[in-house]
């Protein structure tokens, strides 16, 4: 069993724990089952969830058993942890679906068939939706002291902000979570959890819980929240959160998201999410510090983080769009890939018929994509050599474009100069 604390510490993921002292050492005695809670408030994870999932991952590969679990229950509510107001409330049926969604990204990253350590994936619906309110009540509630409650840092910022507050339903969600540990200690021999360095105070009510009704010790852990060098958030964009759902955040912009990574950010992320050791790691840094511009710790990260979360197929699709704004010619594409590399890129629909019988004029379709203003202007492209068809240059002024010009089953892609894209689609 490999010393899972020694290899969390060096990537930089142990933000905080209960026993710094007594944690490396009971780690290190026999293997251990863990969990880590995710809410589906959305039909797909994103960017943030990737450091507590890849600290799972990382337990099971050191032969320890993990347990993810999503929060069908406690979804129905929403952490009020880091938020400064109340989450928007989401019916069953949007919880169930994201559940289903979610369920599925997990099973990229965990090992559900491989024995001991077999991950497990449980949904603390099945075993909140069995209890009672006034059950609950005098099972879990009465064993948490209110002060308790008011002291922790998620709840105390909350009820101090002048135009804040909290409702009764988000102060319920910490009972909840709590409850979810010993439920997973009683049923599993659940020992540790492990969350962001924003679950502390859910964490510990959880131990604290257990104490009181178990009279057992368990333990916490908590990672850092990703953010870059300068402090923000690492995640977004302009456009809104990276998702790990290939329909929300396709594979390419997932992989461009890394490979312009900032140089001071790119060691963490490596550390992070990939599982090269401490020599690869540092080779790879000394090498991207010899030539910053080859940004080869970028690519290294991208790709080894786009092949885990979107697997080869995915890896191979970033890359060969990448190689698009490169002058790759485009061909054999699926509709849906090729409208993923080119979301920002202009577009018009025309009709499939325009391509039968003679086809359409590559002066009429530089016009209809907006890459002239008037046909004449279109000529002089083409005759300059600065017209290009799926990014293969097109000189003759009297060309026709049928349906073997296609780069997909319905998109053409036209480029005028270096970099003017425009989209053409032929629908019936």
């Amino acid at each position: 069993m490999r010393d899972i604390y020694q290899e969390l510490h060096w990537r930089g993921l142990i933000y905080q724990s209960t026993d710094d002292a007594a944690l490396p050492g009971w780690l290190a005695e026999k293997p251990r089952t863990l969990y880590v809670g995710f809410d589906p408030t959305a039909e797909s994870l994103h960017v943030g969830h990737l450091v507590a999932l890849m600290v799972l991952r990382r337990f099971q590969q050191a032969g320890h058993r993990p347990i993810a679990l999503v929060g069908g229950a406690t979804g129905m509510i929403g952490d009020p942890s880091g938020r400064s107001e109340e989450r928007n409330l989401l019916s069953v049926e949007t919880l169930r679906a994201n559940v289903v969604a979610i369920e599925g990204q997990l099973r990229r990253f965990l090992d559900f068939d491989c024995g001991p350590r077999s991950a497990l994936l449980v949904n603390n619906y099945d075993w909140m939706g069995q209890f009672g309110y006034l059950d609950f009540l005098r099972d879990v509630g009465k064993h948490f002291p209110i002060n308790v409650m008011l002291a922790k840092d998620s709840v105390k910022s909350r009820l101090e902000r002048p135009d804040g507050g909290m409702s009764y339903t988000e102060f319920s969600y910490m009972l909840l979570q709590a409850y979810d540990f010993v439920y997973l200690y009683d049923h599993y021999g659940c020992e540790l959890q492990v969350g962001g360095s924003d679950q502390w105070g859910n964490i510990t009510a959880g131990i604290d819980l257990a104490r009181r009704l178990r009279s057992v010790q368990l333990f916490g852990m908590t990672c850092p929240l990703l953010t870059k060098a300068d402090g923000t958030k690492m995640g977004k964009t302009e456009a809104g959160a990276i998702w790990l759902s290939p329909t929300r955040t396709s594979p390419y912009q997932f992989y461009q998201y890394w490979i312009n990574v900032a140089d001071e950010d790119v060691g963490g992320c490596l550390r992070f999410f990939t599982d090269l050791d401490a020599g690869q790691v540092t080779r790879l840094l000394d090498e991207h510090r010899a030539d910053p511009g080859q940004r080869i710790a970028q690519r290294r990260l991208a790709t080894e983080l786009t092949r885990l979360v979107h697997g080869d197929e995915g890896l191979a699709a970033a890359q060969r769009a990448t190689e698009i704004f490169f002058g790759a010619e485009i061909r054999h594409w699926r509709d849906d890939q090729l409208l993923a590399v080119f979301a920002d890129v202009p577009s018009r629909e025309l009709p499939r018929g325009r391509l039968d019988d003679s086809g359409l004029a590559l002066v009429d379709a530089l016009f209809e994509a907006g890459l002239a203003k008037t046909k004449s202007e279109a000529r002089r492209t083409i005759s300059q050599g600065g017209a290009y068809v799926n990014n293969r240059r097109v000189d003759d002024v009297d060309a026709r474009l049928g349906p073997e010009h296609l780069a997909s089953q319905s998109v053409m892609v036209l480029r005028a100069g270096k970099k003017r894209y425009a989209l053409l689609r032929f629908v019936p």
